[in-house]
Protein backbone atom coordinates (compact mmCIF):
# COMPACT_ATOMS: atom_id res chain seq x y z
CA UNK A 1 0.00 0.00 0.00
CA UNK A 2 1.57 3.63 -1.18
CA UNK A 3 2.51 5.64 2.06
CA UNK A 4 0.47 9.09 1.99
CA UNK A 5 2.53 12.46 1.62
CA UNK A 6 5.82 10.01 1.87
CA UNK A 7 8.27 9.54 -1.20
CA UNK A 8 9.72 6.32 -2.30
CA UNK A 9 13.58 6.73 -1.49
CA UNK A 10 15.86 7.33 -4.21
CA UNK A 11 18.59 5.07 -2.96
CA UNK A 12 19.10 2.05 -2.50
CA UNK A 13 17.66 1.84 -6.65
CA UNK A 14 14.21 -0.44 -6.59
CA UNK A 15 15.27 -1.81 -3.46
CA UNK A 16 18.06 -3.44 -5.16
CA UNK A 17 20.44 -2.38 -2.24
CA UNK A 18 22.82 -0.52 -4.75
CA UNK A 19 23.24 3.11 -3.73
CA UNK A 20 23.23 5.90 -6.17
CA UNK A 21 26.19 6.93 -7.40
CA UNK A 22 27.61 10.40 -8.42
CA UNK A 23 30.75 10.76 -10.24
CA UNK A 24 32.00 14.23 -8.74
CA UNK A 25 36.22 14.35 -9.78
CA UNK A 26 35.36 16.47 -13.08
CA UNK A 27 31.99 18.81 -11.86
CA UNK A 28 30.97 20.89 -8.84
CA UNK A 29 27.78 19.66 -6.91
CA UNK A 30 25.60 20.84 -4.05
CA UNK A 31 23.94 18.93 -1.57
CA UNK A 32 20.84 20.12 -0.07
CA UNK A 33 20.15 18.54 3.90
CA UNK A 34 16.53 18.84 4.11
CA UNK A 35 14.36 16.58 5.44
CA UNK A 36 12.24 13.94 3.63
CA UNK A 37 10.28 10.99 4.67
CA UNK A 38 11.33 7.60 3.81
CA UNK A 39 10.09 4.22 4.61
CA UNK A 40 12.67 2.44 6.47
CA UNK A 41 9.73 0.02 8.52
CA UNK A 42 7.72 -0.89 5.32
CA UNK A 43 4.46 1.05 5.06
CA UNK A 44 5.93 3.96 7.78
CA UNK A 45 6.59 6.98 7.05
CA UNK A 46 10.06 8.47 9.17
CA UNK A 47 10.82 12.24 8.76
CA UNK A 48 14.77 11.25 7.87
CA UNK A 49 17.25 14.44 7.05
CA UNK A 50 18.80 13.59 3.58
CA UNK A 51 21.25 15.09 1.17
CA UNK A 52 19.47 16.00 -1.68
CA UNK A 53 17.15 13.51 -0.77
CA UNK A 54 19.13 10.71 -1.38
CA UNK A 55 19.82 7.81 1.08
CA UNK A 56 23.54 7.25 2.14
CA UNK A 57 24.71 8.99 -1.77
CA UNK A 58 28.26 8.06 -2.87
CA UNK A 59 30.49 10.85 -4.10
CA UNK A 60 33.23 8.91 -6.40
CA UNK A 61 36.25 10.44 -7.72
CA UNK A 62 39.26 9.85 -8.76
CA UNK A 63 42.88 10.29 -7.10
CA UNK A 64 44.18 13.64 -7.67
CA UNK A 65 40.44 14.94 -9.14
CA UNK A 66 39.22 18.53 -6.92
CA UNK A 67 36.06 17.66 -4.61
CA UNK A 68 33.70 20.91 -5.56
CA UNK A 69 30.53 20.38 -2.70
CA UNK A 70 28.29 23.32 -1.74
CA UNK A 71 26.24 22.36 1.07
CA UNK A 72 22.92 24.11 1.14
CA UNK A 73 21.34 23.97 4.69
CA UNK A 74 17.45 23.66 4.43
CA UNK A 75 17.51 22.12 8.10
CA UNK A 76 15.82 23.54 11.25
CA UNK A 77 19.38 23.66 12.77
CA UNK A 78 23.04 24.73 11.93
CA UNK A 79 24.88 21.79 10.35
CA UNK A 80 28.35 21.01 8.33
CA UNK A 81 29.82 18.89 6.73
CA UNK A 82 33.12 16.91 7.91
CA UNK A 83 35.17 14.73 5.38
CA UNK A 84 35.43 11.73 7.44
CA UNK A 85 39.62 10.32 7.27
CA UNK A 86 40.43 12.94 4.40
CA UNK A 87 43.70 14.41 5.32
CA UNK A 88 42.32 17.51 3.65
CA UNK A 89 43.12 21.47 4.40
CA UNK A 90 42.00 22.25 7.93
CA UNK A 91 39.37 24.71 6.39
CA UNK A 92 37.59 21.86 4.32
CA UNK A 93 37.17 20.14 7.64
CA UNK A 94 33.70 20.83 8.54
CA UNK A 95 34.06 21.97 12.30
CA UNK A 96 31.94 24.31 13.68
CA UNK A 97 33.77 26.98 15.51
CA UNK A 98 37.23 25.25 15.02
CA UNK A 99 37.42 24.88 11.22
CA UNK A 100 34.98 27.03 10.37
CA UNK A 101 31.48 29.01 11.54
CA UNK A 102 28.44 26.94 11.55
CA UNK A 103 26.30 26.87 8.67
CA UNK A 104 23.11 28.56 9.43
CA UNK A 105 19.75 27.67 8.38
CA UNK A 106 19.05 29.29 4.39
CA UNK A 107 23.39 28.94 4.28
CA UNK A 108 25.42 27.56 2.17
CA UNK A 109 29.47 26.64 2.35
CA UNK A 110 31.52 25.84 -0.67
CA UNK A 111 33.66 22.58 0.38
CA UNK A 112 36.93 22.79 -2.34
CA UNK A 113 39.64 20.83 -1.81
CA UNK A 114 41.67 17.72 -3.39
CA UNK A 115 41.84 14.75 -1.51
CA UNK A 116 45.75 13.25 -1.46
CA UNK A 117 44.66 9.56 -0.99
CA UNK A 118 43.02 7.39 -2.35
CA UNK A 119 40.57 5.07 -0.26
CA UNK A 120 37.08 4.43 1.34
CA UNK A 121 35.62 7.37 3.24
CA UNK A 122 32.65 8.96 4.33
CA UNK A 123 31.29 12.50 5.19
CA UNK A 124 28.42 13.58 7.92
CA UNK A 125 27.72 16.76 10.49
CA UNK A 126 30.11 17.37 13.32
CA UNK A 127 27.18 19.35 15.00
CA UNK A 128 24.65 18.23 17.08
CA UNK A 129 25.28 15.11 15.76
CA UNK A 130 23.85 12.58 17.76
CA UNK A 131 20.28 13.89 16.17
CA UNK A 132 21.74 14.69 12.21
CA UNK A 133 23.39 11.23 11.91
CA UNK A 134 20.45 9.80 13.70
CA UNK A 135 18.39 10.85 11.21
CA UNK A 136 20.37 9.82 8.05
CA UNK A 137 22.37 12.52 7.30
CA UNK A 138 25.42 10.66 6.07
CA UNK A 139 27.32 9.78 2.57
CA UNK A 140 30.10 8.09 1.50
CA UNK A 141 33.02 9.41 -0.57
CA UNK A 142 35.08 7.24 -2.54
CA UNK A 143 38.18 8.10 -4.50
CA UNK A 144 39.59 5.47 -6.26
CA UNK A 145 43.14 4.69 -7.47
CA UNK A 146 43.46 5.74 -11.13
CA UNK A 147 43.56 2.37 -11.96
CA UNK A 148 40.89 0.07 -11.56
CA UNK A 149 41.24 -3.75 -10.66
CA UNK A 150 38.03 -4.90 -10.29
CA UNK A 151 34.61 -5.85 -12.08
CA UNK A 152 32.64 -4.44 -9.42
CA UNK A 153 32.41 -1.94 -7.18
CA UNK A 154 30.22 -2.16 -4.40
CA UNK A 155 29.79 0.41 -1.37
CA UNK A 156 27.62 -0.88 2.08
CA UNK A 157 26.82 1.14 4.58
CA UNK A 158 25.95 -0.05 8.26
CA UNK A 159 23.54 1.73 10.00
CA UNK A 160 21.09 1.10 12.63
CA UNK A 161 17.86 3.50 13.14
CA UNK A 162 16.07 4.24 16.37
CA UNK A 163 12.38 3.85 15.23
CA UNK A 164 9.60 1.99 16.57
CA UNK A 165 7.12 -0.43 14.82
CA UNK A 166 5.01 2.93 13.30
CA UNK A 167 8.68 3.96 11.86
CA UNK A 168 8.60 7.01 14.59
CA UNK A 169 12.46 7.97 15.48
CA UNK A 170 13.26 6.99 19.34
CA UNK A 171 15.21 9.41 21.67
CA UNK A 172 19.13 9.43 19.82
CA UNK A 173 20.81 9.75 23.21
CA UNK A 174 19.66 8.69 26.97
CA UNK A 175 21.81 8.59 30.09
CA UNK A 176 21.89 5.10 30.48
CA UNK A 177 22.96 4.50 27.12
CA UNK A 178 25.35 7.46 27.41
CA UNK A 179 26.99 6.04 30.10
CA UNK A 180 27.35 2.25 29.10
CA UNK A 181 27.68 1.29 25.38
CA UNK A 182 25.99 3.54 23.78
CA UNK A 183 21.85 3.63 22.56
CA UNK A 184 21.16 1.20 20.31
CA UNK A 185 19.06 1.18 17.89
CA UNK A 186 17.04 -2.08 16.63
CA UNK A 187 16.24 -1.43 13.05
CA UNK A 188 19.37 -2.60 11.74
CA UNK A 189 20.23 -2.15 7.81
CA UNK A 190 22.61 -2.25 5.55
CA UNK A 191 22.10 0.30 2.85
CA UNK A 192 19.21 1.61 4.48
CA UNK A 193 17.81 -2.10 3.84
CA UNK A 194 17.05 -5.12 6.37
CA UNK A 195 19.72 -7.93 5.61
CA UNK A 196 19.06 -7.31 1.31
CA UNK A 197 20.11 -9.66 -1.24
CA UNK A 198 22.62 -7.39 -3.82
CA UNK A 199 23.62 -8.56 -7.27
CA UNK A 200 27.36 -8.12 -8.04
CA UNK A 201 28.43 -8.34 -11.40
CA UNK A 202 31.25 -10.83 -10.81
CA UNK A 203 32.85 -12.85 -8.69
CA UNK A 204 35.51 -10.28 -8.57
CA UNK A 205 34.02 -8.00 -6.48
CA UNK A 206 35.09 -5.19 -4.16
CA UNK A 207 33.22 -4.31 -1.45
CA UNK A 208 33.47 -1.19 0.38
CA UNK A 209 31.84 -1.15 4.44
CA UNK A 210 31.10 1.93 5.99
CA UNK A 211 30.05 1.68 9.49
CA UNK A 212 28.35 4.94 9.91
CA UNK A 213 25.90 3.74 13.10
CA UNK A 214 26.58 5.58 16.13
CA UNK A 215 27.26 2.95 18.41
CA UNK A 216 27.22 -0.37 17.18
CA UNK A 217 30.29 -2.79 17.04
CA UNK A 218 30.11 -5.37 14.54
CA UNK A 219 32.41 -8.49 13.79
CA UNK A 220 32.53 -9.10 10.48
CA UNK A 221 32.85 -11.89 8.59
CA UNK A 222 31.92 -14.12 5.36
CA UNK A 223 29.90 -17.22 5.53
CA UNK A 224 29.66 -19.55 2.23
CA UNK A 225 33.04 -17.73 0.45
CA UNK A 226 35.56 -15.94 1.41
CA UNK A 227 37.51 -12.54 1.51
CA UNK A 228 40.76 -11.08 1.45
CA UNK A 229 41.17 -7.47 3.76
CA UNK A 230 42.95 -5.08 0.96
CA UNK A 231 42.62 -1.92 3.08
CA UNK A 232 41.71 -0.46 6.50
CA UNK A 233 40.10 3.19 6.87
CA UNK A 234 40.40 3.56 3.22
CA UNK A 235 44.26 2.68 3.77
CA UNK A 236 45.66 -0.21 1.46
CA UNK A 237 47.34 -3.43 3.61
CA UNK A 238 48.76 -5.79 2.01
CA UNK A 239 46.05 -8.41 1.61
CA UNK A 240 45.20 -11.28 4.22
CA UNK A 241 42.53 -13.36 4.41
CA UNK A 242 39.70 -12.07 6.22
CA UNK A 243 38.58 -14.33 9.65
CA UNK A 244 36.49 -11.67 11.46
CA UNK A 245 37.24 -8.31 11.92
CA UNK A 246 35.83 -5.46 14.88
CA UNK A 247 34.47 -2.77 13.03
CA UNK A 248 33.28 -0.02 15.26
CA UNK A 249 31.48 3.43 14.81
CA UNK A 250 33.25 5.16 11.91
CA UNK A 251 35.56 2.47 10.80
CA UNK A 252 35.98 0.97 7.28
CA UNK A 253 37.45 -2.12 5.55
CA UNK A 254 37.62 -3.12 2.33
CA UNK A 255 37.29 -6.74 0.87
CA UNK A 256 38.17 -8.46 -2.67
CA UNK A 257 35.75 -11.60 -2.38
CA UNK A 258 36.84 -14.87 -3.43
CA UNK A 259 33.37 -16.24 -3.19
CA UNK A 260 30.70 -18.61 -4.37
CA UNK A 261 27.23 -18.14 -5.90
CA UNK A 262 25.76 -16.97 -3.00
CA UNK A 263 27.83 -15.10 -0.40
CA UNK A 264 26.52 -13.97 3.27
CA UNK A 265 28.01 -10.90 5.03
CA UNK A 266 27.56 -11.72 8.41
CA UNK A 267 27.72 -9.91 12.30
CA UNK A 268 29.45 -12.79 14.68
CA UNK A 269 29.26 -10.13 17.44
CA UNK A 270 25.58 -10.84 18.71
CA UNK A 271 24.17 -13.63 20.68
CA UNK A 272 23.77 -15.67 17.80
CA UNK A 273 25.15 -14.40 14.25
CA UNK A 274 23.31 -11.69 12.07
CA UNK A 275 23.39 -11.95 8.84
CA UNK A 276 23.55 -8.77 7.33
CA UNK A 277 23.64 -8.88 3.83
CA UNK A 278 23.63 -11.43 1.02
CA UNK A 279 25.53 -11.01 -2.07
CA UNK A 280 25.18 -13.14 -5.35
CA UNK A 281 26.68 -13.04 -8.89
CA UNK A 282 25.96 -12.81 -12.53
CA UNK A 283 28.88 -12.97 -14.37
CA UNK A 284 32.37 -14.10 -15.09
CA UNK A 285 35.04 -11.62 -14.22
CA UNK A 286 37.54 -9.76 -16.85
CA UNK A 287 39.92 -8.50 -14.77
CA UNK A 288 42.49 -10.67 -13.25
CA UNK A 289 44.18 -7.97 -10.59
CA UNK A 290 42.17 -7.84 -7.15
CA UNK A 291 44.66 -5.53 -4.86
CA UNK A 292 44.28 -2.00 -5.15
CA UNK A 293 47.83 -1.11 -5.70
CA UNK A 294 51.78 -2.41 -4.90
CA UNK A 295 52.32 -3.24 -1.10
CA UNK A 296 52.18 -0.10 0.57
CA UNK A 297 54.77 0.85 2.67
CA UNK A 298 53.93 1.84 5.99
CA UNK A 299 55.77 4.20 8.60
CA UNK A 300 56.95 2.51 11.86
CA UNK A 301 59.52 4.28 12.69
CA UNK A 302 59.29 8.03 14.42
CA UNK A 303 62.93 9.30 15.49
CA UNK A 304 62.88 11.52 18.48
CA UNK A 305 58.83 11.42 19.02
CA UNK A 306 56.78 13.24 21.31
CA UNK A 307 54.97 10.97 23.55
CA UNK A 308 52.05 10.79 25.43
CA UNK A 309 49.60 7.99 27.06
CA UNK A 310 46.59 9.36 26.37
CA UNK A 311 43.81 7.90 29.29
CA UNK A 312 40.03 7.64 27.63
CA UNK A 313 38.66 7.60 31.21
CA UNK A 314 35.31 7.59 32.57
CA UNK A 315 33.63 10.12 34.80
CA UNK A 316 34.06 13.62 35.50
CA UNK A 317 38.10 13.44 37.17
CA UNK A 318 38.27 17.61 36.29
CA UNK A 319 37.13 20.44 34.36
CA UNK A 320 38.35 21.44 30.88
CA UNK A 321 39.92 24.73 31.31
CA UNK A 322 37.97 27.01 28.66
CA UNK A 323 39.64 28.68 26.04
CA UNK A 324 40.07 32.21 27.39
CA UNK A 325 41.32 33.71 23.46
CA UNK A 326 39.51 34.16 20.83
CA UNK A 327 40.04 31.19 18.11
CA UNK A 328 41.51 32.43 14.93
CA UNK A 329 39.08 30.00 12.03
CA UNK A 330 41.68 28.93 8.77
CA UNK A 331 40.27 31.81 6.80
CA UNK A 332 41.02 34.05 8.99
CA UNK A 333 37.94 35.01 10.71
CA UNK A 334 38.75 35.65 14.93
CA UNK A 335 35.84 34.64 17.14
CA UNK A 336 35.58 35.15 20.59
CA UNK A 337 33.80 32.40 22.40
CA UNK A 338 33.91 33.08 25.95
CA UNK A 339 30.62 33.89 26.62
CA UNK A 340 29.22 30.98 24.50
CA UNK A 341 28.63 28.26 26.92
CA UNK A 342 26.71 25.40 26.08
CA UNK A 343 27.22 23.08 29.02
CA UNK A 344 26.41 19.02 28.66
CA UNK A 345 23.42 17.83 30.89
CA UNK A 346 25.65 14.60 31.70
CA UNK A 347 29.68 14.13 31.12
CA UNK A 348 30.35 10.40 31.57
CA UNK A 349 33.36 10.21 29.77
CA UNK A 350 36.82 12.50 29.46
CA UNK A 351 40.17 12.63 27.83
CA UNK A 352 42.94 12.86 29.82
CA UNK A 353 40.42 13.62 32.70
CA UNK A 354 39.31 16.73 31.27
CA UNK A 355 35.67 16.47 29.44
CA UNK A 356 34.65 18.41 26.85
CA UNK A 357 32.58 21.63 28.21
CA UNK A 358 29.44 21.05 26.05
CA UNK A 359 27.59 19.24 23.60
CA UNK A 360 27.93 21.81 20.82
CA UNK A 361 31.48 23.01 19.65
CA UNK A 362 30.62 26.46 20.57
CA UNK A 363 32.68 26.34 23.97
CA UNK A 364 36.23 25.21 22.91
CA UNK A 365 38.37 24.10 25.74
CA UNK A 366 42.43 24.38 25.98
CA UNK A 367 44.12 22.08 23.62
CA UNK A 368 44.83 19.15 24.35
CA UNK A 369 48.59 19.21 23.06
CA UNK A 370 50.21 21.81 20.85
CA UNK A 371 52.96 20.63 18.04
CA UNK A 372 55.64 22.01 15.56
CA UNK A 373 54.37 20.83 11.94
CA UNK A 374 56.66 17.50 11.15
CA UNK A 375 56.70 16.92 14.73
CA UNK A 376 56.62 12.58 15.31
CA UNK A 377 54.13 11.91 17.67
CA UNK A 378 53.12 8.60 19.62
CA UNK A 379 50.23 7.88 21.51
CA UNK A 380 49.99 5.21 24.35
CA UNK A 381 45.93 4.82 24.16
CA UNK A 382 45.65 4.12 27.53
CA UNK A 383 41.61 2.94 27.91
CA UNK A 384 41.10 2.61 31.78
CA UNK A 385 36.89 1.97 31.43
CA UNK A 386 34.69 -0.85 30.89
CA UNK A 387 33.76 0.06 27.05
CA UNK A 388 34.36 -0.05 24.00
CA UNK A 389 36.18 3.32 22.69
CA UNK A 390 36.92 3.76 18.59
CA UNK A 391 39.18 6.66 18.47
CA UNK A 392 39.38 9.15 15.90
CA UNK A 393 41.98 11.59 14.57
CA UNK A 394 40.74 14.08 12.40
CA UNK A 395 43.36 15.77 9.42
CA UNK A 396 46.03 12.78 9.93
CA UNK A 397 46.34 9.05 9.75
CA UNK A 398 47.57 7.18 12.34
CA UNK A 399 50.14 3.96 12.14
CA UNK A 400 48.64 1.33 14.58
CA UNK A 401 51.97 0.19 15.70
CA UNK A 402 50.70 -1.86 18.92
CA UNK A 403 48.04 -3.28 21.00
CA UNK A 404 48.22 -4.72 24.10
CA UNK A 405 44.98 -7.33 24.03
CA UNK A 406 43.48 -7.64 20.16
CA UNK A 407 46.29 -8.67 17.64
CA UNK A 408 45.90 -6.52 14.52
CA UNK A 409 48.18 -6.17 11.37
CA UNK A 410 50.34 -3.62 10.66
CA UNK A 411 48.16 -0.93 9.20
CA UNK A 412 47.00 2.78 9.28
CA UNK A 413 44.15 4.02 10.48
CA UNK A 414 42.26 7.42 10.94
CA UNK A 415 40.17 5.40 13.70
CA UNK A 416 40.88 2.50 15.88
CA UNK A 417 38.78 0.58 18.37
CA UNK A 418 40.31 0.36 21.81
CA UNK A 419 39.05 -1.99 23.66
CA UNK A 420 37.69 -2.18 27.57
CA UNK A 421 41.20 -2.06 29.64
CA UNK A 422 43.62 -1.95 26.62
CA UNK A 423 46.42 -0.01 25.64
CA UNK A 424 47.26 0.76 21.53
CA UNK A 425 50.14 2.50 20.74
CA UNK A 426 49.57 4.38 17.46
CA UNK A 427 52.11 6.98 15.87
CA UNK A 428 51.60 10.01 12.78
CA UNK A 429 53.38 13.15 11.79
CA UNK A 430 52.01 16.47 12.55
CA UNK A 431 52.08 17.50 9.31
CA UNK A 432 48.95 19.17 8.49
CA UNK A 433 48.59 22.31 10.11
CA UNK A 434 45.45 23.83 11.61
CA UNK A 435 43.01 23.14 14.61
CA UNK A 436 41.97 19.38 14.67
CA UNK A 437 39.26 17.49 16.61
CA UNK A 438 40.39 14.00 18.57
CA UNK A 439 37.19 12.09 19.80
CA UNK A 440 35.56 8.85 20.48
CA UNK A 441 33.32 8.20 17.46
CA UNK A 442 30.41 6.64 19.88
CA UNK A 443 29.09 9.97 19.33
CA UNK A 444 26.98 10.04 22.83
CA UNK A 445 30.66 8.74 24.36
CA UNK A 446 31.48 11.93 22.79
CA UNK A 447 29.12 14.17 23.09
CA UNK A 448 28.91 13.40 27.09
CA UNK A 449 32.87 14.24 26.87
CA UNK A 450 34.93 11.80 25.46
CA UNK A 451 36.74 14.38 22.71
CA UNK A 452 39.53 16.62 22.85
CA UNK A 453 41.23 18.78 20.32
CA UNK A 454 45.50 19.93 19.35
CA UNK A 455 47.08 22.42 16.95
CA UNK A 456 49.65 21.77 14.68
CA UNK A 457 51.73 25.28 13.51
Amino acid sequence: MPLTGCMSVLGPRNGSGRLADTIVGKKSITLTARERNVALVPGKATPTWLYNGELFPVLRMKQGETLDVTLRNELPEHSSIHWHGIRGPNGMDGVPYLTQMPVLPGEVFRYHFVPPDAGTFFFHPHCDTATQLGRGLVGALVVEEKQQTFDDDLVLVLKDWRVDAEGRFLPFSTPSGASRAGTFGEWRTVNGLQSPRIKLQASNARVRLINADATRISQIGIAGGSARVIAIDGNAVEPFPLDTWLLGPAMRLDLALDAGAETHLVDYFAPSPVTLATLTFQGASSISGQTPSASPKIQTEFSEPWRHTLELGAGLEGNADISPQPITLPDGKTIDLADSLCLATDTFWTLDGKAWPGRSHSTLPLPLFSFARGQNVILDLENTTSRAHPIHIHGHTMTVLAASLLHRPLHRADTVLVLPNERVTVGFVADNPGNWMIHCHVIEHQETGMMGWFRVS
